[in-house]
Parts: C-alpha cells; sequence; structure tokens
C-alpha cells in the first residue's frame, strides 16, 4: 500500500506496551506512524521512539489533537484518562483503539466478535486476559451454557508497568463483564497474580467452567479452531492443556511474545497489541 494511501495513526503512551506497537505499526504496510506522545519530556520511553526517527511530543491528549487529524489513535496509557481522551477526540473524527480497562466503546475480541465494527470510532479491547480467555470461553459456550467461569491470568512483574498496577480493580471489573456478556453466564470470577519469579515466567491463564450436558469432542474441536484463528494473529498463544469431566471443563493457555521489541515473557502485552494493530489494519482495509 503507498504511502499516502496509509491509515495516519498516532500512539498516545510511551510505555512497554506503546513501545511495541511503535514497532508493530512500523512493520505494517497499511499504517503510518506519524506521531507518538506521552506526559513527561524526559520519558525514557519517548527517547527511544525519537531515537527510532519518530516523532515524538509530550504534551499527552493535548499534542495528539494539535498534531491531527489521524485516522487512528491507540490509548497506551491508563484506564483514568480514557474518558478524556475519548472526549477530546470524538469531534475529530478518529477511531480511538482503547488497549486500557475501561469498559467504554465497543468491545472487541478479534475472531470472536461476530464482525469487525469498522462503523465505530471507539473501540475497546477488554484486557490482556479477557483476550486470551475470551476466545475460549466462546468456544465452550457454543456447546453448553456454563453456569459458572473462573479465570485467573499470572503474568510475570517485570512486564507490568505502573498503569497496569494502577488499573487491576478496573481490569477485573471490565474482564469479566466482557466474559458474561461473550458467554450469556453470570455467575464470573476473574483473578490476577503478578510474579516477581526470576526467571520470568510466561504469560498464563487458566479458564474453569461449570456445564452439564456437553460433548467432549465438540468441546475440545472448537477450541483447537479458535486457538489456531489466535494465533493468525498473536502466533504465540497456544493452549497447553485441557481436561473435561464431571461438569468441569479446565484450560490452561500460554502466551508468548511475537514482537521484536518485547521480551519473551510479555505475552500479555503482545496478545493485545496483536489484537489492536489487526483493528487499525482491518479499519483501513474497510475504508
Amino acid at each position: 500500500m503507498a504511502a499516502d494511501t496509509r491509515r495516519r495513526v498516532a500512539v498516545l503512551g510511551a510505555g512497554l506496551i506503546g513501545i511495541d506497537l511503535v514497532d508493530r505499526v512500523h512493520r505494517s504496510a497499511k499504517l503510518d506512524l506519524v506521531l507518538v506522545a506521552g506526559r513527561g519530556q524526559n520519558s525514557l520511553g519517548l527517547h527511544r521512539v525519537a531515537e527510532l526517527g519518530y516523532p515524538t511530543a509530550a504534551g499527552g491528549i493535548g499534542s495528539v489533537v494539535e498534531a491531527g487529524p489521524f485516522d487512528v489513535v491507540f490509548d497506551a496509557t491508563n484506564a483514568d484518562s480514557h474518558a478524556e481522551h475519548w472526549a477530546a477526540l470524538r469531534p475529530t473524527g478518529a477511531t480511538l483503539i482503547d488497549l486500557t480497562p475501561t469498559g467504554l466503546g465497543t468491545v472487541v475480541v478479534p475472531g470472536v466478535s461476530p464482525h469487525y465494527p469498522v462503523a465505530s470510532r471507539h473501540l475497546n479491547l477488554v484486557s490482556c486476559g479477557g483476550q486470551a480467555a475470551i476466545p475460549v470461553l466462546h468456544a465452550v459456550s457454543r456447546h453448553c451454557a456454563p453456569t459458572y467461569v473462573e479465570v485467573v491470568a499470572t503474568g510475570a512483574a517485570a512486564s507490568a508497568g505502573r498503569a497496569t498496577r494502577r488499573n487491576l480493580d478496573q481490569y477485573i471489573d471490565t474482564t469479566s463483564a466482557a466474559i458474561r456478556a461473550f458467554t450469556g453466564t453470570e455467575d464470573v470470577k476473574v483473578m490476577v497474580n503478578l510474579s516477581p519469579a526470576r526467571p520470568a515466567p510466561p504469560f498464563r491463564v487458566a479458564i474453569t467452567a461449570l456445564a452439564d450436558g456437553f460433548s467432549p469432542a465438540h468441546i475440545r474441536t472448537s477450541i483447537a479452531a479458535i486457538a489456531d484463528t489466535v494465533r493468525g494473529y498473536a502466533p504465540g498463544f497456544e493452549v497447553t492443556s485441557l481436561a473435561m469431566g464431571s461438569g468441569r471443563i479446565s484450560v490452561a493457555v500460554q502466551v508468548t511474545t511475537s514482537g521484536r521489541r518485547l521480551p519473551h515473557h510479555a505475552g500479555s502485552v503482545d496478545i493485545i497489541n496483536a489484537a489492536a494493530v489487526l483493528l487499525a489494519e482491518q479499519s483501513a482495509a474497510a475504508l
């Protein structure tokens, strides 16, 4: 795709998530990274982006609005600030892809949402745990009606930045709400563990669903199919175990990184960033 037809993109936030987004957008034939905005002139992330040759600004959302208009803006900041960012960008016509656990906007999980809502300009990606667990739970709920769902996400403490730690309550609430919406299960429990272990462990999600009257063969086939779909955009996604019996379905997934700038254990960042860039590229193709 020629440079003058690519979609103009800004990244809001220069932490681990933002830096990886820069690398992914750089490799996209459909997206043109125009600006990376942070909030501190002395930000290490902004310095790294500048070294890569991209324009940076330290004025946060104000800098993005001033440098616009943009076709797509990725919000890689924190849940507390996202509503303000959407309010500022809404009049500009930009599509805002939210990587924070706010629960605002149209919730999208690639491979699960019936179609990508390219007409919506406010897209929400739930959370990294949601992006890993919901495809599996959706595959399960196609063949039975779970009465209880439990999701336990374990990530390396080293891959959880300040914004992630600030937003753990929102993470749990938003992920639980999205699981209810996609599976129809009301009784949902979500937990998060940040492991300080060395070497840092990969991102893992343990999923449990209680249900009756399911066919193990159908469940196994359905999960295998959705895993193939997820690997189409997040190659490090893997179902590491699947056990069924006595009204219980237990699934463990692991996500390792496919990006060039992420440590191997940062699969939580990898899967949500892969979904974000996929949405931006599909929006570009549709338009």
